[in-house]
């Protein structure tokens, strides 16, 4: 079954199969519609014909479309978090060089191909153009663990931070990118992994 929001993301969590399912087709549609018409013209009407169910069955999740486009962010991460460790199964361990690469990867193939990714990512950009913090400091931990084995060093305080600050780093220059190309500037792409290594390779090396 595909990766849902963590339940306390939600007014209700899914019980049975068949809810889990209608679920994803809720999400899909959110997903899809930000694309199409942006956050502001987004509507939980609009999502529920479009995913195909009762407006009711959305309300049963979300109680606006914020918390929507936040289960959307959620699911994002979860989905990221998969395809970075399905993609380090073929790194060698300690590597952290080509694990790195692994997570810049695979974010952009989000950021080009995830319907609605470009404005939701992992949560920090609703309103749009809005920078929270939160978001990066759950994604500079969720991928320290997920790096742990990878790394040349247990995983501290200064690590962590060190984590938080590449992570921030990435995601302003990712933004830079993206706005110089609507593909991603792949001249700022590769100097922002430049930039990674050798600021992480102070830690790491």
């Amino acid at each position: 079954m595909k990766p849902v929001p963590h339940p306390s993301m939600l007014r209700r969590a899914p019980v049975q199969r068949r809810s889990a399912e209608r679920l994803t087709r809720i999400l899909d549609a959110c997903a899809d519609l930000l694309d199409e018409v942006g956050y502001d013209a987004l509507s939980t009407r609009a999502v529920a014909q479009r995913a195909g169910v009762p407006i009711g069955s959305v309300y049963r999740f979300f109680g606006n479309k914020r918390q929507m486009a936040d289960a959307l962010a959620q699911r994002n991460l979860e989905r990221y978090a998969e395809r970075v460790t399905e993609r380090l199964k073929g790194a060698r361990r300690g590597d952290w060089r080509a694990a790195m690469d692994a997570v810049l990867d695979e974010y952009l193939a989000m950021k080009r191909t995830a319907p609605g990714f470009s404005l939701v990512d992992f949560g920090n950009q609703i309103p749009v153009g809005s920078r929270q913090a939160e978001p990066n400091h759950r994604v500079a931990d969720r991928l320290t663990d997920l790096l742990a084995e990878y790394l040349p060093r247990e995983p501290d305080a200064d690590l962590r931070r060190a984590f938080l600050i590449a992570v921030e780093t990435a995601d302003a220059l990712v933004q830079l990118a993206f706005r110089v190309d609507p593909e991603g500037d792949e001249a700022i792409i590769g100097e922002m992994r430049v930039m990674l290594r050798a600021y992480l390779g102070r830690v790491l090396d």
